[in-house]
């Protein structure tokens, strides 16, 4: 390998390994804006939360009508969803009887949630925070969480 080829390989590994972006309040209000204009056009009513990498909450709004029992399962589907870096409809599986993981909804207090509806949020390889939406069915909240994460680029170019 020539001395430009490294360069470049090197450049395109650190590119991917530094993320400029960090989950903020902005960022979160913003991404919240768009899954819950979203909602609205499914004719949902929902709660919608958005936590940073370590799980903590940014932001969580209730639209009117959303079942207050929702704020603490979105909350939880962040949490979730950072704790082991993947969706929680991908985690249900896992914890299902039978399954390698079943019991792990018991663990950390109770916070697990492994009801579709929470998604890591990534910046290339790095995750920056997790959305959660509850309210509807867990194909439902799949859906939102799932949008609100392909949306998650289009927000930050217009921050």
């Amino acid at each position: 390998m020539n001395k430009y080829n490294l360069e470049r390989t090197a450049k395109k590994l650190i590119d991917n390994a530094i993320v400029k972006e960090i989950m903020n309040l902005d960022l979160a209000v913003r991404l919240i804006e768009a899954v819950q204009e979203k909602a609205e056009e499914m004719g949902m009513r929902v709660v919608i939360a958005v936590s940073d990498a370590s799980g903590r909450p940014i932001a969580v709004h209730c639209m009117d009508g959303a079942y207050h029992g929702s704020f603490d399962v979105a909350v939880n589907k962040t949490y979730t969803a950072t704790a082991f870096q993947m969706a929680t409809k991908e985690l249900a599986k896992l914890c299902q009887p039978g399954q390698e993981l079943y019991g792990l909804q018991f663990s950390n207090g109770g916070k697990v949630m492994i009801l579709g509806g929470g998604e890591p949020l990534r910046i290339g390889d790095t995750m920056i925070g997790a959305l959660g939406v509850s309210g509807g069915t867990a194909a439902q909240d799949t859906e939102l969480a799932a949008y609100g994460s392909s949306m998650l680029k289009e927000v930050i170019k217009c921050l």
